[in-house]
C-alpha cells in the first residue's frame, strides 16, 4: 500500500505550495484511518529537506516518488522511495529512511543498536542504516515480482537534523557492515544524497517499478518450520527489524551477563499473534548455542516441537533435537542454574503443577527460573486457551524477585502474520469482545478475510490454496468429540454439519506433524494441534460454543466436546463458584477463536454453525468507516512545525 505517489515535479510543486503534509495526511486517513501529530510534524520537516535534495536537473522531473509505503505481510512503512532507470537502463529503486534525530550514542554490546532521544526519553533503536537495509530486504523477501524483474534496491538513511562531528557515533566502526550497504547522510549532506540518488536514477521508468512494487505477486513469507534447518545451520533466514532486533540483542547481552556472574537474568517479552516471538526464540536458541551455552527451547504445546523435530531429523540426530526442545513440565527436579538459558515460547500456557496428573512440582514459572541462569518468557495473555494456563507477567516477576534476578520487560509490535494487518487483529479483538479497540467497523483490505454460507465451499477454497504449497489448513472449535483414530484412515467423521451434508475428521492421532504432513489438509486441526504454528491460509469452523443471541455475543462451555481437556475442571468449579467458572470459560473460548483466526498469514476463511453469529460477523465486516477530512490551515501547519522544534520524534 502506497500512501502518497507522484512524479518528482508534482512532489516539488506540493512542497512549494505547502500542501505536501495535507496531501499525505488526507491519503493516510483515507487508506489507513489513522495518523498522529508527530507524523504530520515529520512530514512538514522532512519533505522540505527532500525538496532541497531533489531540486536539480540531475534527477529527471518525471521519475516517480512514493511516500509511506506499507510493506506487505507486516505493518512497517518505508518513508521515501524513488524509482527510475540507471545509465544502463537497469531498474533502480532508492529507499530512504528519514529520521528527525539530533543525537545518538553507541551501544557497544548490541549489534546494530544505538541509543537516542525519542519522545521524552532515551530509547534503544536500530541504527538507521540497519533499518533501511532491513526494509529493502523485506521488499525483496515478500515481493516475488521484484526478484523476477531484476529490480535493484539501494537503501540509505537521511538524518537531516543531525550534525555530524569527527569520530561520530553514527558512523562508528561497530556499524560499518550496515553503513557499507546502506550509507547514512546527515545535516549538510543534501548534495551527497543528491549524488547517491542520481548515481542510480538517470531516467524515468514511467511508473512501471512503483506499479510492480505495489501490485507485484506477493510470495508468502517464510514460515518458521520451513526456515528451521537453515537457521540451525547458521544461515540468517529472518532478518529482524526494529524492536525485534532490540529484543534479540538485549537477550544475548543478558545471557552473557548471566553466564559471567552469579545474578540470574529474566527477560519478559510481550507480543500478540505474529509478532515474531517464535522466530526470535529460535534465533536465540541458535545464537546462544553457538556461544557454547547450554540452551533449551521450551513449549507446553507439543505440536510445534514435533514439527520442528520432523524438519530437523533430515540433518540432525534425534537425541540432539530432543535435547534442544523441551516440554514445560520437566524442570521440577532440576537443580539451581543447571542450564545456561531457557527460552520459553507461549509462556501464557505454563501450568502450576506438572506431570500427567498435575501432581508434580510447585509452579512451572518458578521451576524454569530456578533451573536456568537466564530465562526468556515470550507471552501473550490473550492466548490462554485452557483452565490450567496460569502463565502471567506478574507471577513471573514475583518468582524472579524471589531468586534475586534482574528483570527486563520488553514488547513486540511488528506484525508478520495476517498480512501485517494490525487493523485485522484489533478488529478481531473487538468483535470477540476481548478488548475494545478503534477498529469497531472493520480494517484495511489487505488481509483476505471471508465469511462462508456453506462449510463445503470453505473447504474447497482451502483445498485450492493448499495445492499451491501445502500451507493451508482447516481448523475448528473443539465442539465435536474426537472419535476417529489412526486406524480409521478417515472413515470415521467427527465433525458433522447435517444441513450442509458436511463431514470431516479431526487430524489423525497417528501423526504429531499434522501442520506439515502432505495429506493432512483432509483433516481438521483443533487449538491444540495448531497453536504455535502458522499457515498461509486457515479455514475456521466456529462451533456452538460461540453464538450471537439477542444482540449479544455469548460463549457456551457446555457445547464443548467431552474429549476437550482445555476446560478440564470447569464443571467442578461451576458447582463451587458459577460466576468465576463462566468468566474463565468465556475468556478461554474467545481466546481459542482469536488464536485459530490468526493462524493464517495471508487469509482467514470462516464458517459459523450459528447463523446469527454469521450475520453478526458479516455486519461488522461490511460496515465502512467514514472519515471526515478537515484540512489543516496554514496556522495549524505552522504550529505543528514550531512544535517539532521542541519535540524530537522518530519518523515512524
Amino acid at each position: 500500500m502506497i500512501i502518497y505517489e507522484a512524479t518528482k515535479e508534482e512532489f516539488m510543486d506540493h512542497v512549494t505550495e505547502d500542501s505536501i503534509a495535507v496531501k499525505i495526511y488526507e491519503s493516510m486517513v483515507k487508506k489507513m484511518g489513522r495518523t498522529s501529530a508527530s507524523e504530520i510534524n515529520s512530514w512538514n520537516n522532512s519533505m522540505n529537506y527532500m525538496y532541497k535534495v531533489l531540486n536539480t536537473c540531475q534527477i529527471p522531473n518525471d521519475i516517480t516518488i512514493a511516500i509511506e509505503y506499507k510493506v506487505p505481510a507486516n505493518g512497517r512503512r518505508i518513508d521515501f522511495i524513488l524509482t527510475g532507470l540507471d545509465e544502463n537502463i537497469q531498474n533502480s529503486v532508492v529507499i530512504i529512511e528519514l529520521k528527525q534525530w539530533q543525537h545518538i550514542s553507541v551501544v557497544e554490546h548490541k549489534d546494530g543498536v544505538v541509543e537516542t532521544f525519542i519522545g521524552r526519553g532515551l530509547r534503544e533503536m536500530t541504527h538507521p542504516s540497519y533499518q533501511a537495509l532491513t526494509y529493502a530486504n523485506l521488499i525483496t523477501e515478500y515481493n516475488e515480482t521484484v526478484r523476477n524483474e531484476q529490480i535493484f534496491l539501494y537503501p540509505c538513511a537521511y538524518l537531516h537534523n543531525y550534525i555530524q562531528t569527527n569520530n561520530d557515533p553514527l558512523t562508528d566502526v561497530l556499524y560499518e557492515k550496515y553503513l557499507t550497504e546502506a550509507p547514512v547522510f546527515t545535516k549538510g549532506d543534501a548534495l551527497k544524497l543528491r549524488g547517491f540518488i542520481s548515481t542510480y536514477i538517470k531516467k524515468t521508468d514511467h511508473k512501471k517499478l512503483l506499479y510492480l512494487i505495489e501490485h507485484g505477486k506477493i510470495k508468502p513469507s517464510k514460515s518458521l518450520q520451513d526456515a528451521l534447518l537453515g537457521m540451525l545451520a547458521g544461515n540468517e533466514e529472518f532478518m529482524m527489524i526494529d524492536e525485534q532486533k532490540i529484543v534479540y540483542e538485549t537477550a544475548i547481552h543478558m545471557a552473557m551477563k548471566a553466564h559471567t556472574s552469579d545474578k540470574k537474568q529474566v527477560l519478559i517479552v510481550e507480543g500478540g499473534p505474529g509478532t515474531g516471538k517464535s522466530v526470535l526464540g529460535i534465533n536465540l536458541l541458535v545464537k546462544l548455542t553457538s556461544k557454547d551455552l547450554l540452551c533449551q527451547y521450551v513449549t507446553k504445546n507439543s505440536a510445534p516441537r514435533e514439527v520442528y523435530t520432523k524438519k530437523l531429523q533430515k540433518n540432525h540426530k534425534k537425541a540432539f533435537i530432543t535435547n534442544m526442545f523441551k516440554g514445560s513440565g520437566v524442570f521440577y527436579e532440576s537443580i539451581n542454574n543447571e542450564l545456561d538459558v531457557l527460552i520459553v515460547d507461549e509462556a501464557h500456557r505454563l501450568n502450576e503443577k506438572s506431570g500427567l496428573f498435575k501432581n508434580k512440582g510447585e509452579n512451572q514459572m518458578k521451576e524454569i527460573i530456578h533451573a536456568s541462569k537466564f530465562s526468556v518468557f515470550f507471552i501473550d495473555e490473550y492466548q490462554k486457551i485452557a483452565m490450567h494456563d496460569v502463565g502471567n507477567k506478574e507471577q513471573i516477576k514475583n518468582y524472579a524477585m524471589q531468586f534475586g534476578a534482574e528483570i527486563v520487560e520488553m514488547e513486540l509490535e511488528s506484525q508478520f502474520r495476517c498480512n501485517g494487518s494490525d487493523g485485522y487483529l484489533a478488529w478481531l479483538d473487538d468483535v470477540l469482545g476481548i478488548r475494545e479497540t478503534a477498529n469497531y467497523e472493520g480494517f484495511d483490505i489487505e488481509y483476505d478475510f471471508q465469511i462462508f454460507d456453506d462449510p463445503n465451499e470453505l473447504r474447497r477454497q482451502i483445498f485450492e490454496k493448499n495445492r499451491i504449497d501445502n500451507k493451508a489448513r482447516m481448523v475448528a472449535g473443539y465442539c465435536w468429540d474426537w472419535k476417529s483414530d489412526g486406524k480409521s484412515n478417515g472413515s470415521i467423521h467427527d465433525i458433522s454439519i447435517e444441513e450442509h451434508n458436511f463431514q470431516m475428521s479431526w487430524n489423525l492421532d497417528n501423526t504429531t506433524t499434522w501442520a506439515i504432513d502432505p495429506d493432512s489438509v483432509e483433516q481438521a486441526g483443533c487449538i491444540h494441534t495448531s497453536q504455535g504454528l502458522e499457515f498461509n491460509y486457515v479455514g475456521v469452523i466456529i462451533g456452538e460454543d460461540l453464538r450471537y443471541l439477542k444482540g449479544e455475543l455469548i460463549t457456551d462451555p457446555f457445547k464443548r466436546a467431552k474429549t476437550d481437556k482445555s476446560l478440564s475442571g470447569f464443571k467442578k468449579m461451576h458447582k463451587e463458584d458459577r460466576h468465576k467458572a463462566l468468566k474463565i470459560a468465556d475468556q478461554i473460548i474467545k481466546n481459542t477463536y482469536r488464536t485459530l483466526m490468526t493462524r493464517g498469514q495471508k487469509g482467514c476463511y470462516v464458517y459459523c454453525v450459528d447463523p446469527d453469529l454469521k450475520e453478526y460477523l458479516t455486519r461488522r465486516i461490511q460496515k465502512k468507516q467514514e472519515f471526515v477530512y478537515m484540512p489543516y490551515s496554514n496556522s495549524t501547519l505552522l504550529a505543528a512545525e514550531q512544535a517539532a522544534a521542541y519535540q524530537i520524534n522518530s519518523y515512524e
